[in-house]
């Protein structure tokens, strides 16, 4: 049951690494715009909706809500105001911009709320807990995971079957062409950059609620979001979603091997999967 329990809470994890992933998903692996600022920008919604709460006495579902409004108007900033002007067919262009960028939040939020971790209150949430046998199963990370799979295939279905979806796809495709169809690929990027970031309002809540969030955490989240798509496969939604839960996974077993292994484990995992199938698990070969 050690390994078992392993299982169980690899995967629940793993809804929460997909939170991450799924921005990343669709501004690498569709759009194909490197944007460093990732996993910062998810640790400064996580700060100013622990500061709201503190503040106003606010409960983590109202922060959730303003939380994803806030960022789906960080992401509509970001994409006007940086991100139109350097993207392009060539990526270093927006990797350097978002890379700047990057450096200036960390600092930013350095100042603002110091080096110190915080976290979200949970009203008991984070430690209520359901046993399955002799399994304890956390239900805040059950409903990370079921959050986490509802966005997933909201946001698969958008980009499939929705007219927003479509002009993307098009607009990633071949600028051009689709400027032609009568897309206006700034537009649509802009708002494909609102959803991604508005999507990390959910990631914000459910990790301060989970664990800690400091002004340096963001390289983190970043890692395991590039990594998530990378093994799940360039350019597949649900592929982000599944190579999350095989980083999840790969960490919980490897704690439980050693306690200093589960980092390093989904490190191995990750660049094991590059070697043999560098086009990712549901990646074409």
């Amino acid at each position: 049951m050690h390994w078992v329990d392993g299982l169980v809470q690899g995967i629940l994890l793993g809804g929460l690494y997909a939170q991450y992933a799924l921005g990343m998903a669709l501004m690498f692996g569709v759009m194909r715009i490197v944007n460093i600022t990732h996993g910062d920008l998810m640790i400064l919604l996580a700060l100013i909706g622990i500061s709201l709460a503190s503040a106003f006495s606010l409960g983590p579902w109202s922060v959730l809500v303003i939380l994803v409004a806030l960022g789906a108007v960080f992401g509509l900033l970001l994409q006007r105001l940086i991100l139109n002007r350097v993207v392009g067919e060539d990526p270093l262009p927006s990797l350097i911009a978002t890379f700047g960028l990057s450096v200036a939040l960390q600092n930013a939020m350095q100042q603002i709320w110091s080096a110190d971790t915080r976290s979200l209150p949970s009203a008991g949430l984070a430690q209520a807990s359901v046993q399955l046998g002799p399994i304890f199963v956390g239900v805040l990370p059950v409903i990370v995971l079921c959050t986490a799979t509802v966005l997933t295939a909201g946001l698969h279905a958008g980009l499939r079957y929705t007219k927003f979806g479509r002009a993307l796809r098009a607009a990633s495709a071949d600028v051009e062409a689709a400027a032609m169809t009568g897309v206006n690929p700034k537009r649509i990027y802009a708002g494909a950059t609102a959803l991604a970031v508005a999507i990390l309002g959910f990631a914000a809540v459910f990790q301060s609620l989970r664990s800690t969030v400091a002004p340096a955490d963001g390289a983190y989240q970043l890692i395991y979001a590039f990594e998530a798509v990378i093994i799940g496969g360039m350019g597949s939604i649900w592929g982000a979603f599944i190579g999350a839960m095989v980083l999840g996974i790969s960490q919980s077993i490897g704690f439980r091997i050693d306690p200093g292994f589960g980092i390093l484990a989904g490190h191995l995992v990750f660049l094991i999967i590059l070697a043999l199938r560098p086009q990712g698990i549901l990646g074409k070969g």
